[in-house]
């Protein structure tokens, strides 16, 4: 198996700090050490999570690094001792590893990994040492991905191997945003034929519960935001209805709850917002509803819930990476993309390049994209 020990000079956006624009740099970027993969990123989106770190909602980062975590790439060289993993394949990096020996990695009932980088974050490979290098300072990755360059260095765990017939401008979505919705209607909620849904924020991951919630055959999908000009979208990936919270007088939840015979079977919270997280679970049917928070809220952020709301039967879940494995998983979600089980055309608004990142961010904090994705490289 090919190994390569030279250092490679490309192309970055680095983040310096919190509510500073990404600038373009030369960086250079090391060679894979043992277990560890160097790839050429071909195409990556723009998620709101790394919004999140620019506007310092995620507060205990560490700069300089190199963000983004929802990309597609091919492997460029590997490590000693790296497994099913050559120069040439496709694959996706994943935020979420999956080491496949730790208690959660073992366990069916949790996707997640000892060995992630989820708050707090190192910014570090597994050994604690930096990949990247700008301006002969060390540069941090985020996520354990680092997708705004043309090359990153991963470990093995945070690789994902997927079919070569795959078009990586569009499967990398299933690196982070379509993956976290789909897979939160379909496996977290485990939403049934004929169920009624509500789904709370109609961005890129609002939008792929949607599309989780249709192919689950639910009947009643109520799409749920304040702007209304994303219901036409809703509405053609799988919303039965569109609401805006802002039309009406009395709380959303009463709204929903009216029309939804006492409340929904499910609803999931696509935003970070807590009172949003709030009125979706008093959306539910008190004896048997379940909600599932799938937007990440800044740290400082706190849920208040009164304890009758969940005594009566009612279900509060979280769904990281919409619940799937990741090396395991993901391969098998690409697999579904190829066989047509569902599109992700629909997800995607805007496609740029590298150097117009910046612009690419104005598009998603101002409501006009749902998810604009960079072509790194060929």
């Amino acid at each position: 198996m090919a190994t390569a020990g030279k250092v490679i000079k490309c192309k970055a956006a680095v983040a310096w700090g919190p509510k500073q624009p990404l600038t373009i740099e030369d960086i250079e970027v090391a060679p894979p050490k043992a277990h560890e993969v160097r790839v050429k990123i071909v195409a990556t989106g723009i998620c709101r999570s790394d919004d999140h770190v620019l506007s310092g909602a995620i507060s205990d980062m560490k700069f300089p690094a190199i963000l983004g975590h929802e990309g597609a790439g091919i492997v460029e060289s590997v490590g000693e001792g790296v497994k099913n993993i050559k120069p040439g394949d496709k694959v996706i990096p994943l935020f979420v590893p999956q080491c496949g020996e730790c208690r959660c990695c073992t366990n069916v009932r949790s996707n997640l990994c000892d060995k992630h980088d989820i708050g707090p974050y190192r910014g570090l490979m597994l050994d604690n040492t930096n990949r990247f290098t700008c301006k002969g300072n060390p540069v941090y990755t985020f996520l354990s991905t680092s997708t705004f360059t043309e090359y990153t260095v991963l470990d093995e765990i945070c690789v994902a191997k997927i079919d070569d017939n795959a078009p990586l401008d569009k499967v990398c979505l299933i690196g982070c945003g379509f993956s976290t919705g789909y897979g939160s209607a379909v496996k977290i909620a485990k939403v049934e034929q004929g169920s009624s849904c509500a789904v709370f924020g109609l961005g890129g991951v609002g939008l792929s519960v949607l599309i989780g919630c249709k192919v689950a055959g639910a009947s009643k999908i109520i799409g749920v935001d304040t702007n209304s000009d994303k219901f036409a979208k809703a509405k053609e990936l799988g919303a039965t209805e569109c609401i805006n919270p802002n039309d009406y007088n009395e709380p959303i939840h009463e709204v929903l709850a009216k029309i939804s015979d006492g409340g929904l079977d499910y609803t999931f919270e696509c935003i970070g917002n807590t009172k949003v997280m709030e009125s979706a679970l008093k959306a539910t049917h008190f004896g048997c509803g379940t909600s599932v928070i799938v937007g990440l809220a800044p740290a400082s952020a706190r849920v208040s819930v009164d304890p009758m709301e969940m005594l009566t039967g009612r279900t509060l879940k979280g769904a990281l990476f919409g619940g799937w494995k990741s090396r395991d998983e993901v391969p098998q979600l690409v697999a579904d993309f190829l066989a047509k089980k569902f599109e992700l055309d629909g997800l995607i608004t805007h496609r740029s390049t590298l150097d117009k990142i910046n612009e690419g961010f104005d598009l998603l904090r101002k409501g006009d994209s749902i998810r604009t994705i960079l072509q790194i490289s060929q």
